[in-house]
């Protein structure tokens, strides 16, 4: 099991962006494996990798907002390595320290800041492709899909491959030649102080290639915009703070598709209000099940269930249903369903339930009740004597 990510870098779970700079800075010079015994190396590595990956969360308010909201597995589920070492800014918190090459050596030239690369003077970078763009889309839902989850077909616009010119923008495919900025490596080289940095060409837009004669049919772009129809399973549990990532379904790149990043909009419902994974409902009661105790049906986010109702129940009283709210996104459990109870005065009566309930009133010493329909006779009064 993980450790968490506030206890490696030894943070508390409030603690400022900076605060966090300055702790993963102080661990990574003490662990640096550079810095330790022979012998010592192998274990100093994995815990450089250890405090990195916990700074690659907590440093980006995406990242963290997901982990404080799902824990690892929110991580897991919507990030790869490359998402988390590549959205850090590790130039900024070592500056002239002289890390740059561990990064080269422990994560493949990854790492870097803004989409550069790090590695000491000399190294090599693994000079992969740039990825396509990610794609956001919403899509809204009842509560009762998000209650049992659902497989929907959506139709996404993205941009795709030219079929005519199979990507390369160029004409039949073919009227390419050598990209004169990078000499054909897609990737031009910068330097800062004691680090060189590796960056996508301007030129030739990271391939390496440059177009002699465009395609006619997407005008060089190498990409074509259409509607593609995918299936999306959306999870039970899922709310309107729920994102899902669906992978490759983005838009097209030279390094390969983007991903598509689903946000849950789960529709209000005319019964239920929902509360995390509570639900809250009102019922109206009949004041005669209310003043003498009785069972009544009550409607839950997957079929009526029998509720027993105590004498002497006032209006307002919460009645609480044991597992019947929502599913927990994570754990599969059920929330709670609160039902309110009020009292439920009918409009209209015959008039055999006007005089009992006249009869309650004079028998309760009520006074002040109308009594212009019908008057109570005087053998019921007898009755009473």
């Amino acid at each position: 099991m993980k450790k968490d990510y506030y206890e490696i870098l030894g943070v508390e779970k409030n603690a400022t962006a900076q605060q966090i700079k300055k702790k993963y800075r102080s661990l990574a010079l003490k662990h640096h494996p550079d810095r330790v015994p022979e012998d010592k190396k192998a274990q100093a590595e994995e815990k450089f990798k250890e405090i990195s990956e916990a700074y690659g969360v907590l440093s980006d308010p995406k990242k963290r907002q997901m982990y404080d909201q799902y824990g690892h597995a929110g991580i897991d589920q919507n990030f790869t390595t490359d998402d988390i070492f590549g959205g850090a800014d590790f130039s900024s918190v070592f500056g002239e320290s002289g890390l740059g090459d561990i990064f080269s050596q422990i994560f493949g030239g990854g790492g870097g800041a803004g989409g550069f690369d790090f590695f000491s003077t000399g190294g090599r970078s693994s000079n992969r492709p740039r990825r396509g763009r990610d794609i956001q889309y919403e899509t809204e839902i009842t509560l009762e899909e998000a209650f049992s989850g659902i497989h929907k077909k959506l139709k996404i616009p993205r941009n795709e491959h030219c079929k005519d010119c199979k990507g390369t923008g160029a004409k039949d495919g073919t009227s390419l030649k050598i990209c004169g900025t990078c000499q054909g490596h897609g990737q031009v080289m910068m330097s800062s102080g004691f680090f060189r940095m590796q960056q996508t060409c301007s030129a030739c837009g990271g391939r390496g290639k440059t177009i002699i004669e465009r395609c006619p049919k997407c005008g060089g772009k190498g990409a074509v915009h259409v509607s593609r129809n995918i299936d999306i399973t959306i999870p039970a549990g899922v709310d309107n703070t729920s994102r899902l990532r669906v992978r490759n379904e983005g838009e097209i790149g030279p390094g390969g598709p983007g991903d598509l990043y689903l946000y849950i909009r789960v529709l209000p419902h005319k019964t239920f209000r929902r509360d995390g994974d509570d639900l809250h409902s009102q019922l109206l009661l009949d004041f005669s099940i209310a003043a003498l105790g009785g069972e009544v049906s009550v409607p839950t986010i997957d079929g009526k269930v029998s509720m027993k109702i105590p004498a002497g129940t006032q209006s307002g009283e919460v009645f609480r249903l044991k597992g019947k709210g929502m599913p927990d996104l994570r754990r599969g459990n059920r929330g709670q369903q609160y039902v309110k109870v009020m009292l439920q005065v009918p409009k209209k009566m015959s008039a055999e339930q006007k005089r009992l309930l006249r009869e309650y009133a004079d028998v309760s010493g009520i006074k002040n009740i109308n009594m212009k329909d019908e008057k109570i006779t005087d053998k019921i009064k007898n009755v009473f004597k």
